[in-house]
């Protein structure tokens, strides 16, 4: 397998949980308040939200490259 075919496959795949799930959160630690030696630090849960054009645009593209990336002039 080339790696144009692993990145297509990547990019299907992506596409296809970005449609599915629209969008992953993840935690952030930040620090809020720091006073000589102590420290105070909070966690922030970030959301980012997959637009459903990007999901259908990497499922295209991975499809466009599986189908016309592995050949050659």
């Amino acid at each position: 397998m080339n790696a144009i075919k692993l990145v297509a496959i990547a990019l299907i795949v992506a596409g296809a949980l970005g449609l599915a799930y629209g969008g992953f959160s993840y935690t952030k630690d930040t620090t809020a308040v720091k006073l000589g030696s102590v420290e105070l630090s909070v966690k922030e849960k970030e959301t980012v939200n997959v637009p459903v054009w990007a999901g259908i645009a990497a499922i295209v593209a991975g499809g466009l490259l599986l189908v016309f990336g592995g050949k050659s002039r």
